[in-house]
């Protein structure tokens, strides 16, 4: 017999169970085993797919350095997975067995739209809490009557406690957040951990229906509300469960809902929309569009007027004429039109209907706001010049009618909308007016806002052709840049490799003088002749080859020549040396370009000297050159020398009375500088500019820094850059695209705790 149709065991929701009796543990012992059982079979199936799509991602990488972080991730993953899944299933059934003690429970809060956290401004946990709220937000949807149900007969057996998606361990959200609290456990990149929340989302969360029906199937059958009904009530989009059954609730107030809801994709923009409910309840300013609507007497704004009264506005805007370039105040006068755009809009649709609405629906008051928040910190980001904050910003009415048109542009980083303005925000982030002499950019930049102002109307493919054009635009002016880097790159490599050489050059050649006196002859043919064939044969051969190892035995030949020859033996010696030098010596010469005539009037010197040496006869004009006058030497002016009498050789070119602190920010910031880096640069001495990081110098360690063209604007040791970066002279530019920064800044603006309700009126 159906134990559900003896009406001793049927309980109606105005009979409450005792939560302190054996049958409520029962009850929700058989609910935790059901969940045990299923969960871990589920968590299983997701991390035994992890390794395979991590390993497809590895062969997929870019580069190497992504490549190694799919490796070491699946390293992770095979190595915390007990621990992970354990904590995962413990801390579901630990909440499960506190249901009915309510004041001990220890529920995760969930990511909800109604209770998103509050403290999202790092990058990964943006990143981490947007993917949570987007894959629990689809199935709170998907999942409402079963997970209704769940939660009315879950109420029943714990005493009346209300039981609701916020409150049920295993919910969606709830189930999420104490994934996300298991997987602390692992010390994987964020790019491996979005992996194993898609896998979790495939293989957990796209299955709880199966654990729904059998929890309502089996409290059913124990004459737990087995003739329930599965309806839902909603409320601010969250599934909650009712006093009595959903009979109640009026069809039509949920088929309205659920249109709303169906509106905002469950991902970015719905966990703004809950930022910007949250914030306006904080202040007392909470209620719908609908309340605000029957204050005011009118009906809300149909998305039709919205856009009609839009395209009015943008049409006074195309029509106002080019922009003159920035001045000082033009920013701010912006931001306060940025921040005046909802009263602009309300007092339009006003004019265009009869009557003045005082609100909007709150799904498009948040969409003016997110917007009007978005061009706001266009106009306050300094990685913008100026001149394109003001030439951007009257981008704002466009984007607004391309948000309301599409509500998932701002919750999609591949949606075309975002990624022109990406794109554009992007080639501003070098321009400067000296960069630019033929205002090529400027006037591109220029053409891609006229063209949304003047032919934007609700055609949302403009924005993929647009942003076509600017690529080809982009890439079109990347391989002319990348040609004159080349060239600029190259020409100051060579530059330091000629420098190198003679650095060494001149010190081994000063290494084997010593502490000798030399005469000016043989130190001035050292010092430029033949210094200069030692840096030739290092740059052409190598310190490796036999050719500089000959040359420096010439070094050590010539000076042991100049040993006075005062007895039969050591003149022996010399004569038998000379044919040596002076065949090694014509060699050199004419490697470092010597004319026939010149070798022979500095080997006529030479022979003077030895002459002198050995005590044979010399003319007393040859003894002057050989020991008075070394400028005599027949060498000739284009042989420039390497080294200065008696100089040392400068060993380096960087100045050791630059001193920066190992672990002071600036030096940690230049020393993680990649080339591809922009910088701001604003030299007392100099206009302000904004430079690439081109080239990192393997030799000397110094930063090669170029325009958008290519052309070299700088270069500096990192000790050099380091101390221009705390005196405030340089300022590396941030190279996230701008809609990621914004967003961060946006979820970080709305989470603090005094922030204002109206984003579109705030200000900082």
């Amino acid at each position: 017999m159906n134990e559900a149709s003896d009406p001793s065991r049927v309980v109606n929701l105005s009979q409450r169970m005792d939560p302190a009796s054996e049958r409520v543990g029962e009850l929700l012992n058989a609910v935790r085993s059901i969940a045990n059982r299923r969960l871990q079979q589920w968590a299983g199936n997701a991390f035994e797919h992890v390794d395979d799509a991590l390993f497809d991602l590895a062969e997929k990488a870019e580069n190497n350095a992504a490549q190694m972080h799919y490796f070491d991730g699946m390293r992770e993953v095979r190595k915390r997975r007990p621990s992970v899944e354990r904590h995962f299933l413990n801390a579901i059934n630990r909440s499960l067995g506190e249901l009915a003690h309510p004041l001990q429970q220890s529920a995760v809060p969930p990511a909800s739209p109604g209770t998103v956290e509050l403290s999202l401004v790092a990058d990964n946990e943006l990143e981490e809490s947007l993917a949570i709220t987007s894959m629990t937000g689809k199935h709170e949807s998907r999942l409402a009557r079963d997970l209704f149900a769940v939660n009315q007969r879950l109420s029943v057996i714990c005493g009346g406690h209300k039981i609701d998606d916020a409150s049920n361990p295993v919910a969606p959200a709830i189930l999420a957040q104490t994934f996300r609290q298991a997987l602390h456990e692992l010390s994987a990149d964020m790019r491996v951990k979005l992996i194993i929340y898609k896998l979790f989302d495939r293989y957990v969360l796209s299955s709880l229906e199966d654990l729904y029906q059998e929890i309502n199937t089996e409290l059913a059958r124990a004459g737990v509300l087995p003739q329930l009904r599965h309806a839902v009530a909603r409320s601010s989009g969250t599934a909650t469960g009712a006093t009595g059954h959903a009979g109640a609730q009026p069809a039509g107030e949920v088929v309205q809902v659920a249109e709303e809801s169906s509106d905002i994709p469950n991902d970015l923009l719905q966990t703004l929309h809950a930022l910007f409910s949250a914030r306006r309840s904080s202040v007392g300013t909470a209620g719908s569009g609908m309340i605000h609507a029957a204050q005011s007497g009118g009906p809300l704004p149909s998305a039709n007027e919205l856009l009609g009264a839009l395209s009015v506005l943008q049409s006074q805007i195309a029509t106002a004429g080019p922009l003159p370039l920035a001045q000082p105040d033009d920013a701010a006068a912006l931001s306060r039109e940025v921040m005046q755009l909802k009263g602009q809009l309300l007092s339009q649709i006003g004019a265009l209907r009869g009557e003045r609405p005082s609100h909007v629906a709150t799904i498009d008051e948040d969409t003016i706001d997110l917007v009007g928040m978005l061009f706001e910190f266009i106009l306050e980001d300094r990685n913008l010049p100026a001149d394109m904050q003001v030439m951007l910003a009257r981008l704002q009415i466009p984007y607004l009618k391309a948000a309301i048109l599409d509500r998932k542009l701002f919750a999609h980083r591949q949606h075309p909308a975002r990624r022109l303005l990406d794109c554009l925000a992007e080639q501003a982030k070098g321009w400067s007016e000296e960069s630019d002499r033929d205002h090529r950019l400027h006037d591109k930049v220029k053409s891609v806002v006229d063209h949304l102002l003047h032919d934007f109307d609700d055609d949302m493919g403009i924005f993929e052709r647009l942003l076509v054009d600017l690529q080809q635009f982009q890439e079109t002016n990347k391989r002319r840049s990348e040609l004159a880097e080349q060239r600029v790159a190259e020409s100051t490599r060579g530059r330091e490799k000629l420098e190198q050489a003679r650095r060494r050059a001149a010190r081994e050649i000063i290494d084997r003088i010593g502490e000798r006196k030399l005469p000016p002859l043989v130190h001035g043919v050292l010092a430029r002749a033949w210094a200069n064939h030692l840096v030739l044969t290092l740059l052409r051969q190598g310190e490796a080859s036999p050719e500089f190892r000959s040359g420096l035995r010439f070094v050590d030949d010539f000076i042991a020549s100049t040993r006075p020859a005062t007895d039969p033996d050591s003149r022996q010696a010399l004569r038998q040396m000379l044919p040596g030098i002076e065949r090694s010596l014509r060699l050199g010469l004419a490697n470092v370009a010597f004319q026939e005539h010149d070798v022979e009037r500095l080997l006529g010197q030479l022979h003077a000297y030895y002459r002198q040496q050995l005590g044979e006869g010399v003319e007393a004009a040859e003894i002057i050159a050989v020991e008075e006058d070394a400028t005599m030497l027949a060498i000739p002016d284009s042989i420039q020398p390497v080294i200065e009498r008696d100089a040392e050789p400068d060993e380096s070119t960087v100045d050791d009375s630059i001193a920066v602190p190992p672990d002071s920010p600036e030096w940690q910031q230049v020393q993680a500088l990649q080339p591809g880096a922009w910088l701001e640069f604003n030299n007392i001495e100099e206009a302000m500019t904004r430079a690439k990081l081109s080239w990192i110098s393997p030799m000397s360690g110094r930063y090669l820094f170029v325009n958008r063209r290519g052309l070299k604007v700088a270069d500096y040791s990192p000790q050099e850059l380091a101390i221009l970066l705390i005196d405030g002279h340089a300022r590396i530019l941030a190279a996230n695209a701008l809609f990621d920064r914004a967003l961060s800044a946006i979820v970080g603006r709305l989470s603090q705790s005094d922030a204002p309700p109206s984003p579109a009126t705030d200000t900082e």
